[in-house]
Order: C-alpha cells, then sequence, then structure tokens
C-alpha cells in the first residue's frame, strides 16, 4: 500500500491548489480525480467566466495561487479557457505531484479521530491509499459523506439544492446581431415557455460573450428538484437537461437571426452543480457575516460576489448584494470537520449555510480555499500533526508570503 503525506480528493481548481501549494511545503502529495483531467466544473461541466474576484476600485480579492493560474494561461497567448487544463498540468507535474485520473473514491478506513486511508476504485481494479493528511475538494464532500462528517444537504428548510445546470456553447453566432435581439428573445422566451415549448423553468436567457469570435457561452438549463447526489436522480438530470438544450437551440433557430449560421459545438460533458453536500464544520458562515463583512482572527480567503440563489423549487433568481467596495471574509473554522484531526475541506463543500454558500461557491475563492487547505496540512505537518491547532497566524502569514489576500 503506497503512503503519502497527504491525499487530496477531486482535481478541480480547489484540488489543484491545494496538491500543489502542500507539494510546495515539501509535502508528498496524491491527487484523486475522477474524470480525465484538471480542472473540475470549469472542464467538465463547461462553467464560465469568473465571477467577480476583486473590489471596484480594483483590490483583488483572490490572488496567491489563483493570480498564478491566470498568469500561467498567459503564457499560452491569447489561449482559450482549453488551456488551464494544460496550465493545471503543468503546476501539478513541476510540483512532484502524483496524479491518478479516472479514480473514485469509494470507502474510508479511520481510526480515532484520523483518517487512515482511502479505497479507490480504477479500471484495473481496487487500490488503497495511506496518509497523514485528507483535503476533500470532491465539490459534492463525497469524503466527508464516507468518513461520517455531519454535513447538510441544500438548503436547511427541505433539503433542497440549487438547480444543477448542463452548459452548451454556439459558434457562428452574430454576436452583435444577438445583442440587438436581446430584448426580444428574452420576450419570445417567456412565450414559448407559457405555449409549453420550452419545458426550462428559468426565467430568463443566461448567455455569456468573450470566449471567441462568434461563440456564445449558454449557462441557462435549470433542472430543479434532483438530488445531485442520488445517481438515479443525477442521471435523470443529465438527459432532462441536454433535452432543454435541444429545446433552446430549436427557440433561437426559429426566432433569432442572429443564429442562421450558428451550430451548436459543445454540450458539457458533466451538468453542473451548484450545491450539494457542505460540511457541518467548527464554524458554519452565515449570509449575515458575509453582508455585514464582518472580521475573523482566522480569515484565510475574502470575497465579495453577491448572494446569488437560484430557485430550488422553480423559477426566480435571489440576489443580495455585498456592500459596494466592501468584501467578506472566511474563516480557517470553514474548512475544519468537527470530527477528524487530519482532515480539512475546501472547494464549494466548505461549512456553510444555504445562503452563504450561494456566494462563496464561486471558482476564484474556490482556488484560495484549495491554497489554505493545502499550506495548512504542511503547517500541521511541520508542528503539531493536527490541522484543529494549527497556528492560524502563521498560516495566515505563509499565505500572505505567497501573494494570497487574507
Amino acid at each position: 500500500m503506497k503512503q503519502y503525506d497527504l491525499i487530496v480528493v477531486g482535481g478541480g481548481m480547489a484540488g489543484v491548489a491545494a496538491a500543489v501549494s502542500g507539494a510546495r511545503e515539501g509535502l508528498s502529495v496524491l491527487l484523486i480525480e475522477r474524470s480525465g483531467c484538471l480542472g473540475g466544473a470549469m472542464a467538465n461541466s463547461l462553467v464560465y467566466p469568473f465571477m467577480q474576484y476583486e473590489t471596484r476600485d480594483g483590490k483583488l480579492l483572490s490572488a496567491g495561487i489563483f493570480v498564478e493560474m491566470l498568469e500561467r494561461k498567459k503564457s499560452y497567448g491569447n489561449a482559450s479557457w482549453e488551456y488551464f487544463k494544460c496550465v493545471f498540468d503543468d503546476m501539478v507535474t513541476q510540483a512532484n505531484v502524483d496524479v491518478l485520473f479516472h479514480a473514485a473514491v469509494f470507502e474510508t478506513k479511520t481510526e480515532d479521530r484520523r483518517i487512515k486511508s482511502v479505497s479507490v476504485a480504477t479500471r484495473s481494479g481496487v487500490s488503497e491509499y495511506e496518509a497523514g493528511y485528507f483535503i476533500d475538494c470532491s465539490g459534492d464532500g463525497e469524503l466527508i459523506a464516507m468518513a461520517g462528517c455531519d454535513y447538510q444537504l441544500g438548503r436547511e428548510s427541505d433539503g433542497l439544492s440549487q438547480p444543477m445546470t448542463t452548459c452548451f456553447r454556439v459558434c457562428g453566432v452574430d454576436v452583435e446581431q444577438y445583442k440587438r435581439e436581446s430584448a426580444m428573445l428574452q420576450e419570445k422566451y417567456r412565450e414559448w415557455q407559457a405555449a409549453n415549448k420550452i419545458t426550462n423553468p428559468r426565467e430568463n436567457i443566461l448567455a455569456f460573450y468573450g470566449y471567441g469570435d462568434g461563440i456564445m457561452h449558454f449557462n441557462t438549463t435549470r433542472i430543479i428538484r434532483h438530488n445531485p447526489v442520488d445517481p438515479v436522480e443525477l442521471s435523470r438530470a443529465e438527459m432532462l437537461a441536454r433535452k432543454q438544450v435541444v429545446e433552446m437551440m430549436a427557440f433561437f433557430r426559429e426566432t433569432s437571426k442572429a443564429f442562421e449560421n450558428a451550430t451548436l459545438i459543445s454540450i458539457a460533458s458533466d451538468i453542473g452543480v451548484r450545491e450539494s453536500r457542505k460540511l457541518k464544520g467548527v464554524h458554519i458562515l452565515t449570509a449575515e457575516e458575509l453582508l455585514s463583512c464582518r472580521d475573523f482572527e482566522d480569515t484565510i480567503a475574502l470575497g465579495n460576489y453577491d448572494i446569488d440563489i437560484h430557485n430550488p423549487s422553480g423559477t426566480g433568481t435571489t440576489i443580495k448584494h455585498i456592500p459596494v467596495g466592501q468584501y467578506y471574509k472566511i474563516p480557517y473554522r470553514c474548512l475544519l470537520p468537527k470530527e477528524y484531526d487530519n482532515m480539512l475541506v475546501a472547494g464549494r463543500c466548505l461549512s456553510a449555510t444555504h445562503e452563504a454558500h450561494s456566494s462563496v461557491r464561486i471558482m476564484p475563492i474556490c482556488a484560495c480555499l484549495g491554497e489554505a487547505a493545502g499550506t495548512a496540512a504542511a503547517l500541521a505537518n511541520q508542528t503539531t500533526g493536527n490541522v484543529q491547532t494549527v497556528d492560524v497566524q502563521r498560516l495566515r502569514a505563509r499565505l500572505q508570503e505567497n501573494g494570497a489576500a487574507v
């Protein structure tokens, strides 16, 4: 059985940041990813673009390893987002992180307050790996569930999670014409909904520009009342979302001049999951703490993205704004399970309420949480051996030395 100092489960932006940060601090690291590339929601669910990560006056809130990711992509020239997969390959390779693709963790072994090992299903069978520390960056909180940690699924009132969305991209679009048609298309969209020609309950069409000439990115399908961690419901959600893609393309072909020469070029291989399991950790971050921009002595990441709740049960989106020019703080304790001394959580399965989670789940913040978790694991390994008793001021200082904003 191979042993590591640190095992990171999930190769999204949080997982890459955690693995690379831990390795740069001297840990031997294994990064386990179920797909065939790094990037998580960006790569497999086509999530685009980055939501805001600076204040209006230009203060950078998501810095450190996230900025390094951005700068590395620039080295590929005027490159598309697809190059982020290559950037992440470079980062883990240069940090000497072992990467296991096409691998799914399905079991943990624990003793007292420590995880001892994980069992992994691969194409050639089952392997078991031991480590001194573990970080759950799976997004869906797979490791916290397997290890028996306390967690919340979806919102507190009824367990429903924010809707899932399958993103898709279309080329050959006359983008300027689309912008001119936008108001008309939104009205036509509601007419098609009323006529039951569109089953999507989302209240409007959500589209993004800037991915490339003539390319439009649509983050507009909406699957409600499906459990993102139930395999049967998730499978059904994938197919329903693709049906909505077909409906949207038929809608555009019939109503939009901008789409006369357009072609559907990409449908996300994995449906995008906004919310599923969230750790109930040492501290549970609340919306009140975000909106009041409460300070914490153990702050390890910053943000100012709005509270952004897509209705889990139907139409509508609830927005609550962070005060203009201000930003909130995320404490280290939100990464700590109550149950274990050698486990951390980073990315969108951190400890937060349904409302607070809707703001802190974005990719730039996930990268910063991963950097904090990887650095904390290394610091624990150098000192007490316990992530619960890490010297948080020393952790904050080390993050700042590495360019992070805390």
